[in-house]
């Protein structure tokens, strides 16, 4: 092994030498030992410099992490499932005609409470939304309840293939029923809900309490529709210095603060074929009565108020677009049976002697078949005279402050509003029409008068030549004149909005996005995740900030403390040395020549 010396690491006057046949075993390998451990803490000394030192590559690292954890999701590309830090959400509309299943994504919420979560439609690989419908309505299964879950079966197992099986105990799912549950008996719907509640979590992993299957109110699916379209409109961000449009908002419960600042929202305009809805936000000095009106907080923290809104909410069943027809020809059908009685006529009765309808195109036959009778109609194509004849539909009164049917309707400022209206509002100016988007009064009943005095033939012929929209088919071309004479009627005399309004926008897509209720239900039942999240993180930051309070802010206590323990060894070393100097080498050995070591005082 050959001589080991030590002198490079001491002063001149402490040096000296040692080898495995001069030095006594004990104090050679003792000496070794110590040695070993000086280096030991030079090398660890080493790493801590270069690797804990260097904030700038662990702040990298760090912000490359919160990337992952925290940047919005792209609204057009294929969602990447590979991403740990992604949560998924299901909502299934059980529509009276069908069910609509919808896969939503979001990734971890961002750590300001007064920020929603960034929730956006999951995509697939050809970036389309994951999205499944099905036919028929789930109402059908009234009779059969215990077929609820089967019925299910498909959309679920479609949801369940794109969502990653890691994520899916932690998938929270909603199977929310409308307007065809709605009219069902409640003990059919408690049936086909029990089905629900007790088969699914039997075959499948997702997040999915007894609450998260349930019909919904005409009320609560306003409320979601309004809270969909103003988030895909940006109105719930906080708002930025010399941020547009902002309102000043007195909350409730909170009169003694200052009013918050904000974004204005928009209301919501949606006519279907059954029902017609309207929702728009209220100032906290308007008295609604508790059933028209929706208080609540979308934050995730009952303490912070940035988000309560107060929203007046309505839905009109029996006033939508083909309820709406199917009454005026039942109206019809009682006019020509109380005529002909009365003055001994046929009209309506043969082909040759039609009735004549207004709401129709001009030479276009339709007929009406009713118990076991047919009506026949021929088009008369006159937009105002149709008006008339279908404003009574409304029972509007002459009561001030009202609305459809006499409903209560709290005052808007139409000129700081601003109303989108979907489903028919925007059939009606677009399918046909080609004038969807910015809402012209004018502009457009000069449109609809045109269309409805333009003779079937050249209709059907511009049809035939694809002048019309790919959504418009022969039904829509038949009832179109009806159709707008109906969707002017409920806006202008029904809720009353001005013939010069000009902040209406008919819409079925917002930023390339189809806009649907679900999306509102998942940002309400999940409102209360980012407190999660929020905790998780600050729990995580403490411990991140006792690593960094003993490692990295505090790396001169730690050279310090390296420091002492270095001179601790260096005096034990040369304490041995001089105890060596002063023994003789025998008492050195032990009895037998075994090594002894000295005591040191």
């Amino acid at each position: 092994m050959g001589r080991f010396c030590i002198s490079c690491l001491f002063p001149a006057s402490w040096h000296f030498s040692l080898s495995p046949s001069t030095c006594p075993r004990p104090f050679n390998s003792t000496f070794r030992q110590l040695t070993a451990l000086v280096l030991l803490t030079v090398f660890v000394s080493l790493l801590y410099v270069l690797l804990v030192l260097d904030k700038n590559r662990w702040g990298r690292l760090y912000q490359d992490r919160g990337d992952r954890y925290f940047t919005k999701l792209t609204d057009m590309e294929a969602t990447d499932i590979k991403n740990p830090y992604l949560n998924y959400g299901i909502v299934i509309d059980c529509g009276s005609s069908g069910s609509r299943l919808f896969v939503y994504c979001w990734p971890r919420h961002n750590g300001n409470p007064h920020d929603l979560l960034d929730i956006k439609q999951m995509r697939g690989r050809n970036r389309q939304p994951v999205v499944m419908k099905i036919k028929p309505g789930i109402s059908d299964l009234a009779a059969t309840p215990e077929k609820a879950s089967d019925y299910l079966a498909p959309l679920l197992n479609f949801a369940a293939d794109h969502i990653p099986h890691s994520k899916h105990q932690e998938t929270p799912l909603y199977i929310l029923c409308t307007a065809g549950m709605r009219i069902l008996p409640e003990n059919q719907q408690n049936a086909i809900l029990e089905d629900l509640r007790t088969d699914i979590p039997l075959n499948f992993d997702f997040l999915f309490a007894d609450s998260h299957a349930e019909v919904i109110s005409g009320k609560q699916e306003g409320v979601y529709a309004w809270i969909g379209i103003n988030f895909v409109l940006g109105r719930f961000d906080h708002i930025s210095d010399g941020e547009d449009s902002v309102v000043e908002v007195n909350l409730p419960g909170t009169e003694a603060q200052a009013a918050v600042l904000r974004k204005r929202t928009a209301g919501v305009l949606d006519m279907g074929g059954v029902s017609t809805q309207i929702a728009y936000e209220v100032p906290k000095t308007e008295e609604v009565a508790k059933n028209l009106l929706a208080e609540f907080n979308l934050g995730c923290d009952a303490h912070h108020t940035e988000h309560v809104y107060r929203v007046y909410v309505t839905t009109f069943l029996g006033f939508g677009g083909n309820a709406a027809r199917k009454r005026y020809e039942e109206q019809i059908i009682h006019k020509i049976t109380l005529t002909n009685r009365l003055l001994g006529q046929k009209t309506g009765l043969t082909e040759e002697i039609p009735y004549l309808d207004p709401c129709l195109p001009v030479d276009i036959k339709d007929e009406i078949h009713q118990g076991g009778r047919t009506v026949y109609l021929r088009g008369l194509g006159d937009f105002n005279w149709c008006r008339q004849m279908i404003s009574p539909f409304l029972n509007k009164t002459n009561e001030t402050s009202t609305s459809l049917s006499g409903v209560y309707q709290p005052q808007v400022d139409y000129q700081n509003s601003e109303f989108y209206g979907f489903s028919e509002f925007y059939y009606c100016t677009e399918d046909v029409l080609r004038m969807g988007g910015h809402y012209d009064v004018a502009k457009f009943t000069k449109a609809a008068q045109d269309y409805c005095a333009t003779k079937w033939t050249i209709l059907k012929e511009r049809f035939d030549r694809g002048l019309y929209s790919s959504h418009a088919d022969l039904h829509r071309l038949k009832y179109q004149c009806f159709k707008s004479a109906w969707m002017y009627e409920v806006l202008h005399s029904g809720f009353s909005f001005p013939v010069n309004y000009t902040n209406l926008k008919t819409a079925q897509l917002v930023y390339d996005k189809e806009v649907q209720w679900t999306l509102g239900a998942i940002l309400y039942r999940t409102r209360y995740l980012p407190l999660r999240d929020i905790q998780l993180d600050n729990f995580k930051g403490n411990h991140t900030h006792w690593r960094g309070f003993s490692f990295v802010y505090n790396h001169y206590l730690f050279f310090g403390c390296f420091l002492v323990v270095l001179l601790s060894i260096l005096l034990y070393l040369l304490r041995l040395r001089r105890i060596h100097r002063r023994m003789p080498h025998s008492m050195w050995m032990g009895e037998g020549g075994l090594p002894q070591m000295p005591e040191v005082a």
